[in-house]
């Protein structure tokens, strides 16, 4: 028969604690982190579960009930082609998320790659930071226009009207939105490589790249983590503003900024056109800006000492 005292803690001995469950614990007590994640999830799991239960196609012309109101039969409205708006709003969703996460990710891993080797090795501090004061120098809206007119027409006809200009805006805002990132990373590399482990890894004989991905890296997760939430609303925010401009995706391919630049004209006859993708843009960019705020406050490590 086992003994009950033998299995119960010890009086005056926390119970152990893991740091992710820690960090949840932080993240939980920023409410406004915690209404952006149930935000955003709601808004992802509407974009990619909603067309299964309201089944209309998002091209789907009928020109009998061209700009109608919200009703039962279309809850957004239609606009004027009989087109059902909560079918593209849905399906624009879908695009203008991709797009956001994935122009983040390339955005992530050339500030990373970039702060890294910047804040690591002394003899490339200098060439990569003049670099990155460059790219912060140009104009980004004039830029970004210029690279797709020169190179719209070359991947429509290489990858198709739809993945061309996919790959095209991912990779024009990737390139032009990583310096953030890299100086932020830079400056937290600087902090943690005169740290004591790091010289003891160097004087054991560890590689330099071992070092990096063993030891460095993880102590500058926090920032990385923090850069790819602000990265996510930042790519949709500009794509949006392509899309509005009539650079974007073709009109046959719907993203929230494409919504918004195809209402513009009919705001007087039917305000629901533009209300709904803006509406949509707007929660997205909201809810993915408290959550890099709480997840910037969880992973402070003197709020994880506490």
């Amino acid at each position: 028969m086992t003994d009950a005292s033998a299995t119960a803690p010890l009086p005056g001995i926390a119970p152990s604690r893991s740091v992710a469950g820690d960090i949840w614990r932080q993240f939980r007590a920023h409410r406004g982190g915690l209404a952006g994640l149930f935000v955003f999830v709601f808004i992802v799991l509407a974009v990619y579960v909603g067309p299964y239960i309201h089944q209309v196609a998002p091209n789907t012309i009928n020109v009998r009930e061209r700009n109608q109101w919200p009703s039962w039969a279309h809850p957004f409205g239609t606009d004027n082609l009989g087109k059902d708006m909560l079918a593209q709003v849905l399906a624009g969703g879908r695009i203008s998320l991709a797009v956001g996460i994935t122009a983040m990710l390339l955005a992530l891993l050339l500030g990373t790659l970039v702060g890294v080797l910047s804040g690591y090795f002394r003899r490339l501090d200098g060439p990569l930071m003049r670099m990155t004061d460059l790219f912060l120098a140009l104009p980004l809206l004039p830029l970004l226009l210029v690279i797709l007119m020169l190179f719209r027409d070359t991947l429509r006809s290489a990858f198709g009207p739809e993945t061309g200009i996919f790959i095209l805006i991912v990779f024009v805002i990737g390139i032009t939105s990583w310096m953030h990132t890299a100086r932020i990373v830079r400056g937290d590399v600087l902090a943690v490589k005169s740290q004591e482990f790091i010289v003891a890894a160097k004087s054991s004989g560890m590689r330099e790249h071992r070092i990096i991905i063993r030891h460095v890296l993880p102590n500058v997760l926090s920032s990385i983590m923090v850069s790819a939430t602000l990265g996510i609303a930042s790519a949709i925010i500009t794509e949006s503003a392509l899309s509005f401009l009539g650079l974007g995706f073709p009109s046959d391919f719907p993203t929230w900024g494409r919504l918004l630049y195809d209402g513009a004209n009919f705001m007087q006859l039917t305000p629901s056109r533009v209300l709904w993708p803006g509406l949509a843009i707007s929660l997205t960019v909201l809810s993915v800006n408290f959550m890099g705020d709480a997840i910037r406050d969880a992973l402070d490590p003197r709020a994880l000492k506490r």
